[in-house]
């Protein structure tokens, strides 16, 4: 319970604590390269994740980052739980903007920090706006950002991994840029596991050799699906995990 309330106490005032820096991040120079802006604004949320994981008790171990190319990619990574996004943002240093449901949209400050990280949200009861939200991602990752996707579309909670929807996988062949498929495990025991409750865990990272631009696009989108999941399910199943 202790580490519950610390976490709520800690991301409450560091939201309000941030709010220079977002205007900061707001008014940045668009003449910036790409890279480097989203590297400057990448920062503070990595700063504040890491933290978030220092508070969880939480040992992280992260293998195969050196795989990850320059230049835009789509990250795909199976979705365990709600740690997800911090462990991730505090672990892989290539900045990324991520795919998010539009109900987040409400959360304050949050919402705009998500903005700033060129995040995109989608609205999944809506089949029309969620497409112009994909044209946007596309966009986004021919302007040069990266963007990470859970194509599970829920959290698997530890169980096993969900089949891939293929929105994502469609708007890596719009973009024509890499995917760079990358496994998790045990962010479900920090959180989900335990009625709710925050407790240490050991999550491990495995970031998988990268699917290049010319297989993504030469591939139908439901088999390239089913390839990125076999090889985030066969990284796991490395780990001892039913895939």
């Amino acid at each position: 319970m202790l580490r519950l309330i610390i976490f709520f106490l800690y991301m409450g005032g560091y939201l309000v604590y941030s709010l220079p820096a977002l205007t900061r991040m707001r008014k940045l120079n668009a003449a910036l390269p790409v890279e480097e802006r989203d590297r400057i604004i990448h920062n503070v949320p990595q700063k504040w994740s890491r933290t978030i994981m220092r508070i969880s008790g939480s040992q992280v171990k992260v293998k195969g980052q050196e795989l990850i190319p320059g230049g835009p990619v789509v990250i795909v990574c199976n979705h365990e739980g709600d740690f997800d996004i911090p462990v991730l943002l505090a672990s892989i240093d290539k900045p990324f903007g991520f795919i998010s449901k539009v109900e987040v949209k409400k959360a304050p400050i949050i919402s705009s920090w998500m903005e700033v990280m060129n995040c995109v949200f989608i609205d999944r009861s809506n089949r029309s706006k969620a497409v112009n939200s994909l044209k946007d991602a596309a966009l986004l990752l021919r302007q040069g950002h990266s963007l990470l996707i859970f194509p599970e579309g829920t959290r698997s909670k530890g169980g096993q991994v969900a089949p891939f929807k293929v929105g994502g996988f469609r708007l890596a062949q719009d973009a024509g840029v890499p995917i760079v498929p990358i496994s998790i495990k045990g962010t479900a025991d920090v959180f989900e596991k335990n009625g709710r409750l925050i407790k240490p865990a050991k999550i491990e990272i495995q970031v998988c050799k990268p699917v290049n631009s010319r297989i993504v696009q030469n591939m139908e989108a439901k088999f390239l699906a089913q390839e990125v999941r076999e090889i985030i399910c066969s990284s796991l199943t490395g780990k001892k995990i039913a895939s």
